[in-house]
């Protein structure tokens, strides 16, 4: 990078010195008086420009417009690929004959401009500014550290104190270097690989910061503390060591190839040089292939997978960035997003969040983060693509085509991030159980939006949908204003033609704007009866007492009956006999109403005890007593059967007898026996019955 930086800045630099003079030179000219023209001499001008033979001269000597070239077809673009493939093979091939006489010629630069006849300078003055560097990062760490001997630091502030170290570091090393003066080239070349020293510094801290922070969350996670930190430290050594030898070869491969124009290599033979390097990064990789800890991978797998390695390695060689950086995300990228998913995941952990706030950190931690390894993943590769993309498609339509299909991957992230965020905070706000003692408007205000927040987020969920589908529409230069028109007319089709689908959906919206009934409520319309469990946007699950489902559409509800709100007045009848003590009677229901409403089981779900309401008529076979008992909605059937029970026993303690249907019988003799006739023909019967059976 140190050798790209000053050419272009003082490109940078001479454009805006030319701009600046073109403008102040043309602001002077315009300022200056014009210089006065004799009228003579211009009506002589004049004259000779209207003289036919000067016009046809003129013509003559005036050039034809050019003609646009032809767009560039598919077959011609791949032409020009083959074309230039061809050309940088050949110029490598043409550059390892040269290697030995540029070897010597650099050779000689490096011992007379760099070196100064003294060989090993580089290596000593590399050596003593990483010595001041590391004496200086030693004494900040020292500050630094508040317990010598405590090695339980937090990951957080053993981020910053990295950070602070390395800092120290590269201001120690370079501060030094820079405070002498030093001949350029032998500048250039310090610098380039003190850089490089410094960069492959950060990568390792980088990934010593990313492997303590999963690991942490390892040890978070897993109920063994003991064997899976082990499996996990080996794992971690494998690809710290991994990762560092390819950020060294990738580091000071580029310093290399950087320096070895200013020495005196040529372009093509700095070439063959990075190739070299990147066959070291190659061999690293196929033996991270057949090494790798913990691999499940078949041996035929493993094989295919080197083989791609060295099929990237050949694209590269033969100038197919495009295609190298498309094999590089297919075999790294699906490793990349799941491991910052997993880093992520350790961080968010560690915040330790509650609530919304907790909810929504974490979904845009994580989810972020994966978004933003794949954003940053498209934009490099649009980078890469932005001069080859209309060549690739033979026109500028194409261009837009593709550059579309990059910038629809973007609008996809931001609305799966937005819809994962919508949809963890409607899932947290719909299992947050209402509190300890809460009234009944808030226990209210909780069931309605548990049933109203589904609805929202599969209207949410299309809404987004369709938003994402037209930004991307537009984006690859559909016009999406007769789209919208055209989906209006479409839609006004839809719904003369299904009709009852606009009703049900209709039906729905009403029946949650009168807050009809809410999830978990005892509802019953028509022959349809149940515990409603979820919506749609057109029907209703109703869940049957004795287990069926039914799933009503909104539009056959019709008049609804809710069983489940606000309180419920049950009212039971009782028969005794005449010769019974009714107001007895009233006095032990009384009492025993007051009983139930004091038994810790019943108090929170009576609102009125049980009571007597008087007798409400004089039956066949006894007096026909009414009662009434107001309780909170689904409790008074529990309360019933427990009143029930009480009431037999305390009127049987009382002498007072529960009525009968009785029938009494009189007659003779001839009465009787034609009775106990008939009775003996019914069990015979009954015998023949069940022997037939």
């Amino acid at each position: 990078m140190s050798n790209a930086l000053p050419p272009l800045i003082g490109i940078v630099l001479s454009a805006v010195v030319a701009i600046f003079l073109w403008v102040l030179l043309g602001t002077a000219w315009a300022q200056q008086p014009p210089v006065g023209v004799p009228p003579e001499k211009a009506r002589q001008f004049l004259d000779l420009l209207s003289d036919p033979e000067v016009k046809v001269w003129l013509e003559g000597k005036i050039p034809p417009a050019a003609e646009e070239p032809p767009a560039a077809s598919l077959v011609d673009a791949i032409s020009s690929w083959e074309a230039a493939v061809h050309a940088r093979l050949g110029a490598l091939a043409g550059a390892i004959p040269r290697i030995p006489q540029e070897l010597a010629n650099a050779a000689g630069v490096v011992s007379r401009d760099v070196n100064s006849g003294r060989p090993g300078l580089v290596i000593l003055i590399l050596s003593v500014l990483i010595a001041v560097g590391s004496g200086a990062e030693w004494l900040v760490r020292r500050a630094l550290a508040r317990d010598g001997s405590d090695r339980t630091v937090d990951p957080g502030q053993a981020a910053l104190s990295e950070v602070a170290a390395l800092l120290t570091f590269a201001l120690a090393g370079i501060g030094s270097f820079l405070a002498f003066e030093w001949p350029p080239l032998l500048r250039r070349i310090v610098l380039t690989l003190l850089l490089a020293f410094i960069a492959l510094r950060v990568v390792r801290a980088i990934v010593r910061l990313l492997f303590g922070l999963a690991g942490a969350g390892n040890r978070r996670s897993t109920e063994t503390p003991t064997a899976i930190p082990v499996a996990v430290e080996i794992a971690q050594r494998f690809w710290f060591r991994r990762v560092s030898l390819i950020a060294g070869f990738l580091l000071f491969g580029w310093a290399l190839v950087s320096l070895m124009p200013s020495i005196g290599f040529s372009i093509d033979v700095a070439w063959v040089a990075a190739l070299f390097c990147g066959l070291g990064m190659l061999a690293i990789g196929i033996e991270i292939v057949w090494r790798r800890p913990a691999r499940t991978a078949s041996a035929a797998r493993q094989s295919l997978l080197t083989l791609y390695l060295i099929a990237l390695w050949l694209a590269w060689v033969a100038g197919l960035l495009g295609v190298l950086w498309l094999g590089l995300y297919e075999l790294l990228l699906p490793a990349a997003v799941r491991g910052v998913g997993n880093v992520a995941q350790a961080i968010a952990g560690r915040a330790q969040r509650s609530g919304a706030l907790g909810t929504m950190l974490n979904v845009i931690i994580v989810r972020g983060a994966r978004a933003a390894v794949i954003g940053a993943a498209v934009a490099w590769l649009a980078y890469l693509w932005r001069i080859r993309a209309a060549a690739l498609a033979g026109s500028e339509a194409g261009a837009i085509v593709i550059s579309g299909l990059l910038n629809s991957i973007i609008v996809l992230l931001v609305a799966d991030l937005l819809w994962q965020l919508a949809k963890a905070l409607i899932a947290y706000r719909m299992e947050l159980a209402p509190k300890d003692g809460s009234n009944a408007d808030d226990l209210a205000r909780s069931d309605r939006l548990r049933t109203l927040l589904p609805i929202f987020r599969n209207v949410l969920a299309v809404f987004i949908a369709a938003v994402s589908v037209l930004t991307i529409l537009s984006g690859l230069g559909v016009q999406i204003a007769p789209l919208i028109a055209g989906a209006g007319i479409f839609g006004v089709a839809v719904g003369f033609g299904s009709q009852t689908l606009v009703k049900d959906i209709l039906s729905g919206v009403f029946y949650m704007v009168d807050d009809a009934f809410r999830v978990g409520e005892y509802i019953q319309s028509g022959s349809y009866k149940g515990t409603v469990e979820s919506f749609s946007l057109r029907s209703v699950r109703l869940r049957h007492h004795r287990g069926p489902i039914f799933t009503v559409p909104f539009g056959e509800l019709g008049a609804v009956q809710n069983m489940s709100r606000d309180w419920v007045m049950d009212k039971m009848a009782l028969s005794i006999t005449y010769d019974s003590d009714v107001d007895l009677a009233r006095r032990l229901i009384k009492k025993i109403g007051q009983e139930l409403a004091a038994d810790p089981e019943f108090a929170a779900d009576t609102i009125e005890p049980l009571k007597m309401q008087g007798v409400d008529s004089f039956g066949d076979s006894g007096i026909d007593l009414r009662m009434k008992l107001m309780t909170k909605p689904g409790t008074q059937f529990g309360i019933k059967r427990r009143a029930f029970m009480m009431i037999k026993k305390a009127f049987d303690e009382n002498g007072i007898k529960i009525a009968v249907p009785t029938v009494h019988v009189e007659g003779g003799s001839d009465n009787a026996a034609a009775a106990q006739q008939l009775l003996k023909m019914k069990q015979a019967a009954e015998l023949a019955a069940n022997s037939g059976t």
